[in-house]
């Protein structure tokens, strides 16, 4: 592994110290539900690593397949990495985006057994780069990048509010179109028991009636 391998999986262990992680059978396949609203870029990151470190993996080759699904459950990205890596996507939709990932490795299926975790970090929106490691040529080209960010950061604020605003719309319809059935429902339910009180007063009285009791 080069330099730039041992840095990539540095910067790796540094961004997944705050992220998840999940446990992962040989070949086997777990997705994770993220809701993303439209034109928002998404980064994640990812190791995968054997459940106990003390034990010898018997995997020389084991990787991971990302796939990407939108809401439609149409596949917007598939890609085959190593232990470690770094996807990024963009959402053509807003909505329940899936994310899912499955180890593969060189063994045949009947002896891949080894458990595996995996360590996942998701980030939405633009996100700059490390300023200290960027070599900049002067003050105004470092204010251009921050100033750059923060309108990324603000536009991505903004796709989340339209986002939550249309989720608020939908349920808020939802919740009306529920409102307006339960009260129809009443209306059913007590124009029945009506119904049947006048139906059964009815009888009762001519019940009455031929038996010359009134």
């Amino acid at each position: 592994m080069g330099l730039r391998g041992v840095g990539f999986l540095l910067q790796c262990y540094l961004v997944l110290a705050a992220g998840m992680y999940f446990d992962l059978d040989e070949q086997e396949e777990k997705c994770i539900i993220e809701e993303i609203p439209e034109d928002t870029l998404v980064t994640g990151h990812f190791l995968l690593e054997p459940w106990d470190l003390k034990a010898l993996t018997h995997s020389a080759h084991l990787g991971v397949t990302a796939t990407v699904k939108d809401p439609n459950h149409e596949v917007q990205m598939s890609k085959r990495y190593g232990k470690f890596g770094k996807f990024t996507f963009t959402a053509h939709a807003s909505g329940q985006h899936y994310l899912c990932f499955q180890t593969n490795s060189t063994r045949f299926s009947v002896f891949a057994g080894e458990r595996l975790k995996l360590h996942l970090d998701v980030q939405m929106g633009e996100h700059s780069t490390d300023h200290h490691a960027v070599k900049t040529k002067d003050n105004m080209e470092t204010l251009e990048n921050s100033l750059t960010h923060l309108i990324d950061q603000m536009m991505y604020i903004t796709r989340q509010q339209e986002y939550q605003r249309e989720k608020e719309e939908v349920f808020r319809q939802i919740s009306e179109n529920t409102n307006g059935k339960v009260l129809w429902w009443a209306v059913v339910q007590t124009s029945i028991l009506l119904s049947v009180g006048f139906w059964q007063m009815k009888r009762l009285k001519d019940f009455f009636v031929a038996k010359k009791l009134v």
